[in-house]
């Protein structure tokens, strides 16, 4: 279908159940959560998931799966300088060394502030993660090379300068906390400058790091946007994705799970004891803590605005045509991490990403539509009969269809909705006469392919 028949935003809503699962942790290792209509729920940020699902789609491009296979994705990482100095030793054949602060002056004197050189762990790590294309270090690497003299006696002065600024500025400290130690034009000598000017880099040079570091044809930078305010004349991206938070459609559910590790070395000393007083010695677990685990049916919403993602590609450089071919596969994988990317924390003892969803609702209309309204009054999961909703997921299901029919009847923009469940005991309360009604406007589909048209 071509874009003039197609609305400007894509809407997106998903049910899913996670079982005794931790996928992000506050500063304190505790679920994350947020007061809704009165009640506490279980949140999800929308970070981690958006971080899951470009992670995901950019897996799978460089994998040469799915639509964007093939496609430039973009890295989101402080390690610009240590990646332009692999590239330089690695392609180019300079010493490693070397390589590194080369790159660290380069990208430093462009803009981008590091870490304290005086300390290894941070000193060629940005202060901030910079999102760009993937391939920025070996752009950067290929012009350094390229010009090597020119910039080797360069970088040879900005280091000398900066060697001398910041022996200045720790003098400066010293005489300050010295009341006793006079200023140094009192000892007869001219006052020491307050800042030593470091010597520019070339123009052309940064040019060059500029446009390696600029979005590009990174289609993820295109989905998902960036934001880099170190460096203002560097182009920032207005994100066609929008993401909300996750969260319980019931009150939150929470288990502190005690855990006991076993010590193997422990264990097989104690197994193999001569008496009972030597296996008396090596009683007891190798270590116990907590930790805690939720439960629950989450509602999530994500919206794609068609006509930013076709902007950004075309300010990256895209032709008309070029946009138009990589905005719909973009928009086919977007629709797919968004069903199958889940955080990996604690996923090897959660099983958390092995999760499917409940139900998936996708529409089209000419603004974004958040239906987190439909769960404001918290799911009360008691049995039918006793005056209750019955399971969480079959009445999420039953709230959020009864919300899009009755929106629809309203905002005549909505069209092309799809649904797609993989519960089976979803599938069967849709073709019940309770939700048949609310249902008959929207197209059940088999795949996620089927979502969007």
């Amino acid at each position: 279908m071509t874009e003039d028949v197609r609305s400007q935003f894509l809407s997106l809503h998903l049910l899913e159940t996670l079982v005794a699962v931790l996928p992000v942790r506050d500063e304190n290792g505790q679920p994350k959560s947020l007061v809704y209509g009165g009640a506490e729920r279980h949140m999800i940020t929308s970070q981690a998931r958006r971080r899951a699902e470009r992670v995901h789609a950019r897996d799978r491009a460089n994998a040469g799966l799915g639509a964007l296979k093939g496609r430039s994705m973009g890295v989101r990482t402080r390690e610009w300088a240590i990646l332009t100095g692999r590239e330089l030793e690695s392609v180019h054949g300079w010493e490693r060394e070397e390589a590194v602060v080369t790159a660290r002056a380069v990208i430093e004197a462009s803009g981008l502030k590091f870490g304290d050189p005086g300390k290894k762990t941070v000193a060629n790590l940005t202060k901030v993660l910079i999102f760009a294309p993937a391939d920025a270090g070996a752009r950067i690497a290929a012009y350094i090379s390229e010009h090597a003299d020119a910039l080797r006696e360069w970088r040879d002065e900005y280091l000398q300068a900066q060697a001398e600024a910041e022996a200045a500025k720790k003098r400066r400290r010293g005489a300050k906390k010295n009341a006793d130690t006079p200023p140094p034009e009192e000892e007869g000598g001219a006052a020491e400058p307050a800042t030593t000017k470091l010597p520019p880099l070339p123009k052309t040079t940064r040019d060059a790091v500029l446009l390696a570091i600029a979005p590009r044809d990174a289609v993820d930078i295109a989905l998902y946007g960036r934001f880099l305010a170190e460096i203002p004349d560097s182009p920032n991206v207005d994100g066609a994705v929008q993401s909300g938070h996750a969260f319980t459609v019931h009150e939150a559910e929470q288990i502190d799970d005690f855990y006991a590790a076993a010590d193997d070395a422990k264990l097989d000393r104690k197994r193999n004891a001569l008496s009972f007083l030597d296996a008396a010695d090596d009683a007891g677990a190798g270590m116990t803590g907590y930790q805690s685990l939720i439960s629950g049916t989450f509602y999530r919403h994500a919206v794609l605005d068609r006509t930013q993602l076709r902007t950004n590609l075309r300010v990256a450089g895209m032709t008309e045509n070029e946009a138009e071919e990589a905005a719909d596969d973009a928009e086919k994988e977007f629709v797919n991490a968004f069903v199958e990317a889940f955080p990996e924390a604690k996923k090897n003892s959660t099983a958390s990403t092995g999760s499917l969803p409940a139900l998936v609702l996708a529409f089209e209309g000419e603004r974004p539509y958040n239906y987190a309204a439909a769960f404001q009054l918290p799911v009360d999961e008691a049995p039918e009969s006793a005056g209750g909703e019955g399971p969480a997921g079959t009445a999420a299901v039953r709230r959020l269809l009864r919300h899009h029919a009755f929106v629809s009847r309203r905002r005549r923009d909505l069209r092309s909705a799809r649904i797609l469940t993989y519960d089976p005991r979803i599938d069967d309360l849709l073709g019940a006469p309770e939700l048949s009604r609310l249902s008959a406007s929207v197209t059940a589909v088999e795949s996620i392919e089927e979502l969007t048209p």
